[in-house]
């Protein structure tokens, strides 16, 4: 029963002319992920953002068959396919219209760790973006992160060996299918990542590295961070991009600031100069900027012997759903919405959570 519904989920891809946002709407129309693919003609065209056109093509398309033959694709090869309503995919990045509907993923991957940092930046990296990228990735060290970047060329790469050389949680999120690593320097690099962390992917085995498809993946890495970094920055790229992306997600951007006649610094100073970006020297600016404790477990486990159990319960489902609104909060916990802001208020007081733009909450310490 596990392979069918897998073969439903991975179908949703090869639905001809239907995104990400209106496969959302077609699965809560028609009441569950198998009933899709059995609904009527007219069903499928009342489902907002479908129409005749867009039910018709459905019709007409062979998804299931397409997603047995990427089924087949991916045994023995130790990938994980995750859909967005599965308990894995990255809290963090569920809720937005364009979030991908399904992750492949390699590895020992924790997509919901308590501190995700994205660390970006130019490929042709310099000797001091090299020492500043190395030197913040040592100091969030004490503050147990997960360093999340593209595995491309120059900073991206320097990220994620820093990383595994300082014993860190590393994920790499590609641009291609997981049939081949690109670039092919750091196929190595990737293999070692998979011991702690990994690579993931929205796109399927045999998808070629697209020039097209390195912009989109950033979203990914934007949206399923709590921080990103760009480290040294053209005013135009791939990092600008991660940059936009992460602002308009209401995520914190930093940036390291070099040289005005730097060309690698220019886009890092002018994301600083635009208010875009948090200055950021070490790992502590992002610390004091994101309120992270070097002890936070341990004051949190002192904390939580003080609390209410009722105040555990929430952060107990705060903490296995990072950034969660406060609708999803009362539905989960069941507990009155009056009482429930009351408790959020007063953790809030203690320090124990921060609010989000959105009604959301995550942990603090």
């Amino acid at each position: 029963m596990a392979d069918q519904d897998l073969l439903y989920k991975l179908a949703f891809n090869y639905i001809p002319n239907i995104g990400a946002v209106s496969v959302k709407n077609l699965i809560s129309y028609c009441g569950g992920i198998k009933e899709v693919f059995s609904a009527s003609k007219r069903q499928l065209i009342n489902t907002p953002g479908i129409g005749e056109s867009r039910a018709n093509d459905f019709l007409k398309a062979d998804p299931l068959k397409k997603a047995e033959q990427e089924l087949k694709a991916i045994e023995g090869k130790d990938i994980e396919l995750i859909f967005y309503l599965d308990k894995k995919y990255p809290a963090r990045l569920k809720n937005y219209p364009d979030s991908p509907l399904l992750l492949y993923s390699k590895g020992k991957l924790e997509l919901n760790a308590p501190r995700m940092v994205a660390i970006v930046g130019t490929r042709k990296v310099t000797t001091y973006g090299t020492l500043e990228c190395e030197k913040i990735i040592e100091g969030l060290q004490e503050y147990n992160c997960t360093i999340v970047s593209g595995l491309a060329y120059g900073v991206d790469t320097i990220a994620h060996r820093h990383a595994v050389k300082c014993g860190m949680p590393t994920i790499g999120v590609l641009g291609n299918g997981m049939q081949s690593i690109y670039p092919a320097a750091n196929r190595d690099l990737a293999r070692k990542m998979l011991n702690n962390g990994g690579i993931l992917s929205e796109y399927e085995m045999s998808q070629k590295p697209d020039r097209e498809n390195f912009p989109k993946r950033n979203r990914i890495i934007a949206g399923m961070t709590d921080v990103v970094l760009i480290v040294e920055s053209a005013r135009k790229g791939g990092s600008m991009i991660s940059a936009e992306y992460a602002n308009n997600y209401n995520k914190d951007v930093f940036a390291i600031p070099g040289k005005t006649t730097d060309e690698f610094s220019e886009g890092c100073n002018h994301l600083i100069k635009t208010h875009k970006a948090h200055l950021c020297t070490s790992a502590e600016d992002i610390a004091y900027i994101m309120r992270w404790d070097k002890q936070a477990e341990s004051k949190q486990l002192e904390l939580l012997i003080e609390l209410s159990p009722e105040e555990q319960d929430i952060i107990a489902l705060i903490k296995e759903h990072p950034n969660i609104g406060l609708d999803s909060l009362h539905y989960k916990s069941t507990t009155p919405l009056a009482k429930l802001t009351s408790i959020l208020l007063n953790l809030e007081f203690k320090g124990i959570l921060k609010s989000l733009p959105g009604k959301k909450y995550i942990l603090s310490r």
